[in-house]
């Protein structure tokens, strides 16, 4: 409810807590509770409030567990009705005074757009969430389970079908095993199925591993408060990570391959991916490009995906003049990376989108404009400024927020069509990242920064400081 206030109310109760609303229940009826369900901002002009029915009024929506009272004042009565406000602080009941110029609807409208952004940066912080977890399962579950836990700030254990504990973080979880015994055995007993407990200081879920019959392993987590549902959903995606693995019957070079392909949205065919630094290139044609890698010894050592419109293939660094020569252009090329594939394919595809644009045969992505100055940095230091300014972006699910805000030199409303979100949720989520950044994004030299420390970030793995020209300097800046 913090939000509110900008609408012109004001809290008569005290400091605003910071309970969720769920949603706005407009009501005259002297017991609104039967058409509520709880969490509700109920709003009222008091039209059946008197002084004597007042307190038992907020008896009852105190009961019913509503999140908060909006009375409008001017209306039916000139004040807030002082039994009303001393009933509401005596069994604390957040009570606002709505003026007279603020209609109803500007409130419901407000927290509507309030619930879209919350929805839509939980839905964005669990989308990076599983593509963090099948990053980290391309190492193995124990660094799965690793960065789940970290995730979730909890604890994480996964088991075997005997119960007996594979992976534990932190490593003191190993001790809660033995009380999820119980728990493992209706598991055994229902299919598909999970279950979550609550002990003292610990919220508990565990789930199967494994597709129907007998469970191939169980996950079990736990935290210091009941899972919120984006949480839920990157436990899931962990479950799913791990019956890959369990179900798969492949070798461990194809089961990586499957995670990458699963890492970059596709299925999960091809071969193994490539050992070392890599290179991903983008170039038109599906069919043709696995029968020219298939016709050199190199292309056994790569990986083909199907994109929409194009083809990606993961190529070992050291082969990607060999493969370059394989395959018809025009083609993208991305800087050499060690990890980030996903990074590394969309460079791929913007340096092929430049070069079906300027008819090159073949583009690199730090050849684009802009990339060069990067060159000039140190590369230690210059992912150390990267992380250090970008950390409280990236844990909150802002990082492509604000990348589109610099790439759209300030305009919230090219960064919002960008990003496909309504203007005022891209200025709610702008006014968050400017305060957990605490510096003003408006500030050219302020974008300026985060250009470059954006920019780092999508070319973690490129040959910084191996370029010494600079073609331009970061776009939006002007």
């Amino acid at each position: 409810m913090a939000a509110l206030p900008q609408l012109g109310l004001r809290s008569l109760t005290g400091p605003l807590p910071d309970a969720p609303v769920v949603w706005v229940a407009v009501s005259e009826l002297e017991d609104p509770t039967p058409f509520l369900e709880g969490g509700e901002l109920v709003l009222t002009t008091g039209m059946r409030l008197t002084s004597a029915n007042a307190p038992a009024y907020v008896s009852r929506l105190v009961g019913r567990g509503v999140a908060g009272l909006g009375f409008a004042v001017g209306v039916i009565h000139e004040d807030v009705l002082p039994e009303l406000l001393a009933a509401a602080r005596e069994q604390g009941l957040v009570l606002l005074e709505v003026p007279r110029p603020t209609p109803f609807i500007a409130i419901g409208k407000a927290v509507s757009r309030m619930l879209a952004a919350e929805w839509y940066e939980d839905v964005t912080r669990a989308f990076q969430a599983q593509r963090e977890l099948t990053r980290a399962a391309l190492t193995g579950p124990g660094a799965l389970v690793a960065r789940l836990a970290r995730l979730l700030g909890g604890w994480a254990l996964l088991l075997d079908a005997s119960g007996d504990v594979q992976h534990a973080e932190p490593a003191s979880a190993r001790d809660r095993a033995g009380a999820l015994a119980p728990e493992l055995t209706r598991l055994r007993r229902r299919p598909a199925a999970s279950v979550s407990l609550a002990v003292p200081d610990d919220h508990i879920v565990v789930q199967r591993i494994g597709l129907g019959g007998r469970p191939r392993g169980f996950l079990a987590v736990g935290t210091d408060a009941p899972l919120p549902h984006a949480a839920h959903t990157i436990v899931g995606a962990a479950v799913a990570l791990l019956t890959l693995q369990s179900e798969t019957p492949r070798t461990g070079r194809d089961l990586r391959a499957s995670l990458a392909a699963l890492l970059l949205g596709r299925p999960d065919d091809g071969p193994s991916v490539p050992r070392g630094p890599v290179r991903v290139l983008a170039c038109a044609g599906g069919a043709a490009v696995l029968d020219a890698l298939e016709s050199d010894p190199a292309g056994a050592r790569c990986l083909a995906l199907p994109l929409d419109g194009h083809s990606a293939v993961i190529v070992p660094d050291e082969l990607s003049g060999t493969v370059e020569s394989l395959l018809t252009g025009p083609i993208g090329v991305s800087a050499a990376s060690s990890t980030d594939l996903a990074t590394a394919l969309r460079q791929a595809g913007e340096a092929l989108a430049a070069a079906e644009r300027t008819n090159r045969d073949v583009l690199y992505y730090t050849d684009l404009p802009g990339q060069g100055v990067l060159g000039l940095l140190e590369p230690d230091l210059a992912h150390a400024f990267a992380d250090t300014l970008l950390a409280p972006l990236r844990e909150e699910g802002l990082v492509e927020t604000v990348r589109a805000y610099v790439a759209a030199n300030g305009q919230g409303e090219a960064a919002a069509r960008a990003l496909g979100v309504h203007r005022h949720t891209l200025r709610a989520r702008m006014r968050k990242a400017t305060e957990l950044l605490g510096r003003d994004p408006d500030d050219p030299a302020v974008r300026a920064e985060l250009w470059i420390a954006l920019a780092i970030t999508s070319n973690r793995g490129d040959q910084i400081g191996q370029h010494g020209d600079s073609k331009s300097g970061p776009p939006g800046l002007a």
